[in-house]
């Protein structure tokens, strides 16, 4: 893992996952990423998706403020071999989608399996994939909002 300074006090995330445990560190900062339809692509070439993104960034919810932020951000995974998905309709390119969690559930004895793109409203984008390996980037453009995302039992 490693968080990378830009300039002034932002901090520019770039994070790298090859397990479930690094896995679990990028879920949680893409909890409540929002995204267009069109935002996602598959190369199945290389074997390569990616996601752009306004990410929330919850690792400064814990400072006392009134506003937060929102960074535009690219989630990526090598080694794919099939996307699926379910609950949307993917040739609406304006429709936004809220991301909740990833989740990789492991195929026979591994390391190949299904990341699992778990999106509020009960749909999902499942990546066929040989193993783990996933980034994390911010690309620039902060910006300020008022709303935190909020969950039951907030």
């Amino acid at each position: 893992m490693d968080c990378q300074s830009d300039n002034g006090d932002m901090t520019s995330l770039k994070l790298l996952a090859l397990d479930a445990d690094d896995l679990a560190v990028i879920s949680a900062h893409m909890q409540d990423a929002v995204f267009k339809v069109a935002d996602i692509t598959f190369q199945p070439r290389p074997g390569l998706f990616a996601l752009a993104v306004n990410r929330f960034v919850w690792e400064g919810v814990g400072e006392a403020r009134k506003s937060y932020e929102r960074r535009r951000a690219v989630l990526s995974f090598k080694r794919v071999n099939a996307v699926r998905s379910m609950g949307f309709d993917r040739r609406k390119g304006d429709d936004v989608l809220s991301l909740l969690a990833i989740r990789f559930r492991v195929e026979g004895e591994g390391p190949e399996g299904v990341m699992e793109l778990v999106l509020s409203g009960g749909g999902m984008i499942a990546l066929d994939v040989e193993c783990i390996e996933a980034q994390l980037a911010d690309t620039g453009g902060a910006w300020e909002t008022n709303r935190k995302p909020g969950h039951p039992g907030d």
